[in-house]
Order: structure tokens, then C-alpha cells, then sequence
């Protein structure tokens, strides 16, 4: 098993944790970005949201929904940071959303990433058709 989080999971590496179910895991980042940054990841080894059984997707970000609730209480938070990768800037390939506290003026600002705009209303048009094609795409092959 080469799975960093898998090996977590199972025990062969410690872990600080701080929620577990049947289906996921929760436990502190070694690196946070602030104290109580957490990581919950999936029992069952997936790299992106898109291979998490649909069975599992309402249980985990159930999960996910709690921690955001329990970390800004336990740290006495102003609220929280829910964020996920997918393959990109993914540091450990095995789906995970992290779950930071945060507080105004805490030095996080924003995205971690550049913006952008749309040059016009056209050109936004464009890509709202291209998502809403895939997604009539991808419903139609999952009947």
C-alpha cells in the first residue's frame, strides 16, 4: 500500500485523529495553515470526488458539514475554510477536503490562485453551454 492516507487509515502510520466513522477518517494536518487544520479522507482509497461511490457521497460530506461545525467551536473560530482538490495541487493522491479555522485578518486571503474574467457576457454563455452539455451528457449514460 503506497497510499500515504490509506496507510493512515489503516493504522500503519499514526495520525493525530479527531473524527472517524465507517466511511472516513478525519486527522490533523502535520503542515497546517492554521492550528486545527483538518484532513478527512474516504476509508475506501478513491483519488477524486468523481470515483467516490454515490453511496458515500452524503455520508462523507455529512462528515465534512460536522467538522466545519466542531472546528470553529473547538478553536474558537469566526468560521472555517471547506476546500478540495481534484488530482491538481492534490499533495496525496486519495480524495480529501480540508477543513481550516478561520479568522478576519488571519493573513489567508482569498484563493490561493489567480483570477480571471470573462472578456463578455458571450464568451460566459459559451462555457455555461459546454457544462450543461456534459452534465445532459453524463446523466443520460448513468440511465
Amino acid at each position: 500500500m503506497d497510499c500515504l492516507f490509506c496507510r493512515i487509515v489503516s493504522g500503519e502510520l499514526p495520525a493525530t485523529i479527531v473524527y472517524e466513522d465507517k466511511n472516513s477518517v478525519a486527522f490533523l494536518d502535520h503542515r497546517p495553515l492554521f492550528h486545527g487544520h483538518t484532513l478527512l479522507v474516504p476509508r475506501e482509497h478513491v483519488e477524486t470526488l468523481g470515483e467516490l461511490p454515490a453511496t458515500l457521497v452524503g455520508p462523507y460530506f455529512e462528515a465534512a458539514q460536522l467538522l466545519s461545525r466542531v472546528v470553529q467551536s473547538a478553536l474558537d473560530a469566526e468560521g472555517t475554510f471547506v476546500a478540495m482538490n481534484n488530482r491538481v495541487s492534490q499533495s496525496v493522491p486519495h480524495l480529501h477536503v480540508h477543513v481550516v479555522p478561520r479568522r478576519r485578518k488571519d493573513g489567508l486571503k482569498g484563493f490561493f490562485w489567480p483570477r480571471t474574467k470573462y472578456k463578455d457576457e458571450e464568451e460566459m454563455k459559451a462555457v455555461q453551454s459546454k457544462i450543461v452539455a456534459a452534465l445532459k451528457k453524463t446523466k443520460s449514460l448513468s440511465k
